[in-house]
């Protein structure tokens, strides 16, 4: 199974990552790491989504 976002990494590659990142910082560590890293995803979204107030509306001259 290849996943489309990844490439050409399959199901068994996904795994060695993820048993890697779980001996690296260890269970008490992680859910705290995912959590911020979901933090900072939704600001990135939020960001994105802003306007950011370049374009100035124009409103027509009354006369």
């Amino acid at each position: 199974m290849t996943t489309l976002f990844l490439g050409g990494i399959g199901t068994g590659e996904i795994l060695l990552i993820v048993l890697a990142i779980l001996l690296l910082f260890g269970g008490k560590k992680l859910p705290e790491l995912m959590r911020g890293m979901g933090k900072g995803v939704k600001e990135f979204k939020d960001a994105m989504n802003e306007p950011t107030g370049d374009k100035k509306e124009e409103k027509p001259e009354e006369k």
